[in-house]
């Protein structure tokens, strides 16, 4: 029995293989030898385990860090002439080519959509003729600007792309017109431009007033309505509303107040009525020499065009050498032109010896 015990244990690390086809038999199995290589393997094997167990244990559990929310992004609130500007700069400028080419097609079809190009390509010009009204204008500057928009809306429908004048430069005197009639119109709250006589007033009381005084007499109304042919109730009138904004803008408005008259002030420099008159007739003027315009032929629309309106003017020279003539007979007919074009201008414009002009015709 003793001896029995000894082999059980001799052969206690031997595997007991099944055998097949026949259940409940078993044989002893003698396990192979492992060559040398696959013993070298194997330790290296269980060597790497050993190494990764114990550092897994040396260091904690490193838990994840929670996500952090992201950061709320506040919008960003533009204010209405903000808004006005970011939108209008999606509109493409129109090259030199493009303008032409569509003001000659909109003078044929009046397409509405052709319009819209030319009026939307132009909105950037309206902003920065209003920019050089905005000290005339303590309000909203959109409403310059709007006033500018219809300005140029009327330049479209008005544009003769035939006449060799481009029609941004034309345009700008429809926009500057529409900002100046509202100024005139709004000033101080109430309309001081609405007659012809309050007109003449409202440019040259104030230097009527100054004259006066340089020359040692009392600037009454009597006398001021005599020398510039309106009734003295006018006089009266316009001298109660122009005086009622000359207040400092740091004068406060009761002596135990804090409060200021921001919206007046009385300005050493140029006078808004000088600097709104001189637009304003500078204006009128443009127009009409667009109308004279009209009816000229050959020789006479060349000088008045190219010599007398142009930025780059032609000699009497060059205009001669086109028709060829002499320059002293463009000379003659230069003249005669000009003779006529006064004319016109004083049939037109019958106060405009009272106002500053800015164009020369002699």
């Amino acid at each position: 029995m003793t001896q029995e015990k000894e082999v059980l244990k001799e052969v206690s690390e031997r595997a007991l293989a099944p055998v097949e086809g026949e259940p409940g038999l078993a044989v002893l199995v003698e396990p192979e030898e492992k060559r040398p290589e696959e013993k070298k393997r194997d330790k290296r094997t269980r060597g790497r385990k050993k190494k990764t167990e114990l550092k897994e244990k040396a260091e904690p559990e490193k838990k994840a860090l929670p996500a952090l929310p992201e950061e709320e992004k506040t919008p960003v609130i533009l204010d209405p002439l903000q808004q006005y500007l970011r939108e209008i700069s999606k509109y493409p400028l129109l090259s030199r080519e493009e303008e032409e080419r569509l003001t000659k097609e909109y003078y044929k079809t009046r397409d509405p959509r052709i319009a819209y190009r030319l009026v939307t390509s132009n909105l950037r010009l309206v902003v920065k003729i209003a920019l050089d009204f905005q000290k005339f204008w303590m309000q909203n500057f959109l409403d310059l600007i709007q006033e500018g928009n219809l300005g140029l809306m009327q330049a479209v429908k008005k544009f003769d792309p035939y006449r060799g004048v481009k029609f941004s430069y034309y345009a700008s005197f429809w926009i500057k017109a529409y900002i100046l009639k509202f100024i005139m119109d709004n000033w101080r709250l109430v309309k001081i431009g609405t007659t012809q006589a309050q007109r003449k007033l409202f440019y040259n009381l104030r230097k009527e007033k100054e004259r006066l005084d340089a020359m040692g007499f009392e600037p009454a109304p009597k006398l001021i309505s005599q020398r510039l042919n309106v009734r003295e109730e006018d006089v009266i009138e316009m001298e109660q509303r122009m005086s009622a904004g000359e207040i400092s803008l740091d004068a406060p408005i009761k002596e135990d107040s804090d409060e200021l008259h921001r919206d007046f002030l009385a300005d050493p420099g140029p006078k808004v009525e000088d600097q709104v008159a001189k637009r304003e007739v500078l204006t009128k003027l443009k127009g009409l020499l667009e109308e004279f315009g009209k009816d000229l032929k050959d020789k006479e629309r060349v000088i008045f065009y190219e010599r007398l309106l142009a930025e780059d003017p032609l000699t009497l020279q060059q205009i001669g050498q086109r028709f060829g003539i002499s320059r002293e007979r463009v000379r003659q007919i230069e003249e005669r032109l000009l003779k006529k074009l006064r004319k016109y201008l004083k049939e037109r414009l019958p106060d405009a010896e009272n106002y500053p002009l800015a164009i020369e015709t002699s």
